[in-house]
């Protein structure tokens, strides 16, 4: 069946899930997996264990997985993270999927995970293939207030290849870049994590695996979050004791 979908917003079961009273069990939930893996727990049965307890439905404890690191790779994150001044008259590289379905859900009204280490995560799953919808175009808008009032002086996007319609949303941001003149350069490529932990530059991601080896990142997701997207739906799962 085609996806027909014409916005990245909520799951018909997110009110239930993520609403307030569930937050505090959702924070416990995230405290307890943090806790097992900082002892060195794997993390999948670390989940399992974590999530019968607290009696977590799926998309629950696919949040708290999101949200949750050791506390090393906290603190080591936290360290590399950079805040927009750095970025004058700089490079910036994005992990393209990343950072644009975050401002997509944001602005559709999906939930916003805030996890452990301060990223902007979002619930949205691609499956391989991505669709343009009615948030994309704002979404890009948002993203470029950012990056031009922080003064980039150049984006390079990745995008992933392997993920259906890639192409055409290269040509959706190359257009609009050039009717905007923002010095933007979009790249299909294999796969964008290695070049992203690898770049010599800035990075702008949320992914974690990419957080744990890049030299220096921005949280761009978050920023254009909080600045233009003001009811953006976000739930902070920062782990909680007890």
């Amino acid at each position: 069946m085609p996806d027909t979908r014409s916005h990245r917003g909520p799951h018909p079961e997110d009110g239930q899930l993520f609403r307030a009273a569930m937050v505090p069990t959702l924070c416990r939930a995230t405290a307890d997996l943090c806790w097992l893996l900082d002892r060195g727990y794997a993390r999948p049965s670390s989940l399992k264990l974590v999530g019968d307890r607290h009696e977590l439905a799926a998309r629950q404890r696919t949040a708290v997985a999101r949200c949750a690191c050791t506390t090393d790779q906290r603190i080591d994150r936290q360290r590399r993270r950079i805040e927009a001044e750095p970025l004058a008259g700089g490079e910036l590289w994005l992990d393209g999927y990343n950072v644009l379905t975050s401002v997509e859900a944001a602005l559709a009204g999906g939930v916003i995970l805030e996890g452990v280490d301060g990223s902007y995560r979002d619930m949205a799953s691609m499956h391989g293939s991505y669709r343009r919808v009615e948030e994309t175009v704002p979404a890009l808008e948002r993203i470029a207030r950012v990056t031009e009032a922080a003064g980039v002086r150049a984006c390079r996007w990745l995008l992933d290849r392997p993920v259906s319609n890639s192409g055409r949303l290269k040509t959706v941001i190359e257009r609009l870049a050039a009717e905007r003149d923002w010095n933007w350069r979009i790249d299909l490529v294999a796969d964008p994590d290695p070049l992203l932990a690898e770049c010599e530059t800035t990075v702008a991601t949320a992914d974690s695996e990419i957080l744990d080896h890049c030299r220096q990142w921005f949280n761009l997701a978050r920023e254009t979050i909080h600045r233009h997207v003001p009811e953006a739906r976000v739930v902070r799962l920062v782990g909680a004791s007890g």
